[in-house]
């Protein structure tokens, strides 16, 4: 097994998640189900549950493909990287989705959403359910519950309280997306009472106690690295310290890059060496690569949901090309499902991008520009995730996926490090920001150094389209064009933005989304973001 074992079962099958609309609700199922002190009374039961907490990340459910645990809310609308995709991705110029009768799409690619939105809905309560969880985890692991059961072994006790460790770090993962999506969103600990409507935070509460979570369990946890595949590390939590500085003039209006250009050079010494195929980082075995820090795991056999990578993957076989089976997908897959708009193909465009493996761009007879969203033959395609190993070997299942999605990893921190140069801040230089681009520009023409740059280009437009080129599909072009002030407003449009076909501009407001109006009737402690 490439991985370790996702068994939602093994947390989910004690609580029914009543509603996807109230936040936290956690209720006891009837009388058949295991009990709580049953369950954890099974050899391994705290590391299983601790796989439950994880789980919520890659799948919707436990009953196949097509369930949910948020009751009211659409498996293919609330799986956490899909959403992901959907609302980081399908909202800019990086991709756009043909068939716009999938519910909620229609709005996201075209900027045009609303409160009702479904997509909306399933990120809002897929948080809020990973906050739940971790919150029960906690309550269940405290010192008092396991001495009530017994529990003494010194080894196990250590291991269980890495695990809570661990368990927060989701939490705080959660909490930092809230800020990024929502800006706000009800806040709820461990010690508060099961099924309490919390209190509204703010961005600037969230982001203090994201900031402060993360900074108290870092010491405790394992080194980057040296955890199993696919859980936390002290490389996790200083990658998502790095991405909250990162963006905190945005979040909270207070710039914090000093500190997190020293958060990226804490994590590039801590280990982690850039794959030397870049391709590699998206196929059916990328579990190896060395530059992942944390995915959301994906397993043809075990995790079969329609998740990120099987989203992305099946949508990008082209309806001229028929071209599934160069990604270990059936040939024609969802045929032409996904297709990018010209401002993005665009990013490739010129002889300097030729032999760069990054450019996946496929032309061929198509037109560049999509005039006619339904017509799936219009605008450019790509292919950069696969179903197949980086040995050939096709993936068990040609539906659901093998391929992790990389929701962080070095190459992302090589080019935070160099915003955070160009942006001036203290403890960074220009001559090693350079060197850190180029390390991936070499990395992706094969060690020729044509394609490298001088200080002189090192320039704001350089880092957003650089970022564009390396890190497409992974989930972070939004928040990307909102840190550069190009999301909102008009100074850069792409096609379908604000629902124009040369694209218009988005009010300010825009560069949020909205809380959803589900959410607000179910807590009276939430108000609508501005503009809604």
């Amino acid at each position: 097994m490439k991985r370790i074992k996702i068994s939602l079962l093994c947390l989910f099958g004690l609580y029914a998640f009543s509603a996807c609309t109230s936040d936290l609700d956690v209720t006891p199922e009837d009388d058949d189900t295991l009990t709580t002190e049953a369950f954890y009374a099974q050899p391994g039961a705290y590391k299983q549950a601790l796989a439950g907490v994880y789980g919520n990340l890659s799948i919707t459910g436990t009953g196949g493909s097509g369930s949910s645990l948020l009751q009211g809310v659409d498996a293919g609308t609330s799986n956490y990287g899909r959403c992901i995709f959907y609302m980081e991705t399908l909202t800019t110029d990086e991709a756009l989705w043909s068939y716009e009768n999938d519910a909620g799409l229609r709005e996201l690619q075209r900027n045009i959403w609303t409160a009702d939105n479904p997509v909306i809905l399933g990120m809002y309560s897929r948080l809020m359910l990973e906050v739940a969880l971790v919150n029960e985890y906690l309550r269940q692991t405290t010192p008092e519950k396991l001495s009530g059961r017994g529990v003494t072994d010194a080894t196990e006790l250590a291991d269980i309280e890495l695990y809570r460790n661990e368990a927060r770090v989701l939490r705080a993962l959660v909490y930092y997306n809230m800020i990024d999506i929502f800006g706000k969103g009800t806040f709820v600990t461990e010690n508060d009472p099961i099924n309490v409507r919390g209190p509204q935070y703010s961005a600037q509460q969230l982001y203090d106690f994201v900031e402060s979570e993360l900074t108290t369990v870092l010491p405790s946890l394992k080194a980057a690295r040296s955890n199993e595949y696919g859980r936390v590390d002290q490389g996790v939590a200083n990658m998502i310290l790095a991405k909250l500085y990162l963006n905190a003039n945005v979040f909270i209006g207070t710039p914090k890059y000093a500190e997190c250009a020293a958060k990226c050079t804490e994590i590039i010494g801590s280990g982690y060496t850039l794959n030397t195929n870049y391709l590699n980082n998206f196929t059916a075995d990328n579990q190896i690569s060395s530059e992942m820090i944390f995915t959301l795991q994906s397993d043809g056999n075990v995790t079969q949901n329609y998740g990120a990578t099987t989203t992305m993957i099946n949508g990008q076989v082209g309806s001229i090309e028929q071209n599934g089976e160069n990604f270990g997908v059936s040939a024609a897959a969802w045929s032409g499902a996904i297709r990018i708009r010209r401002q993005f193909a665009e990013k490739f465009a010129g002889n300097e991008f030729t032999n760069d493996v990054r450019n996946t761009v496929i032309s061929g007879d198509r037109a560049i520009d999509i005039t006619d969203i339904a017509d799936r033959d219009q605008g450019y395609i790509v292919g950069k995730y696969s179903n197949i190993s980086s040995t050939g070997v096709v993936g068990p299942n040609t539906t659901f996926v093998d391929t992790d999605f990389p929701l962080f990893r070095l190459a992302d921190v090589y080019l935070m490090y160099a915003e955070c140069a160009v942006r001036n801040a203290a403890g960074t230089t220009t001559a090693q920001a350079v060197t850190y681009v180029n390390a991936l520009r070499m990395r992706a023409r094969g060690g020729s150094v044509n394609g490298n740059i001088s200080a002189s280009e090192l320039t704001p437009d350089f880092i957003l389209d650089e970022r564009a080129r390396e890190l497409y599909w992974e989930g972070h072009r939004r928040q990307d064009l909102v840190r550069f002030g190009r999301y909102a407003g008009g100074s850069y449009n792409w096609a379908w933005k604000g629902n124009g076909s040369n694209g218009v501009a988005l009010p300010n407001y825009f560069n949020l989304f909205p809380i959803p109006t589900s959410a607000l009737n179910t807590n009276p402690n939430l108000t609508q973001n501005t503009g809604y």
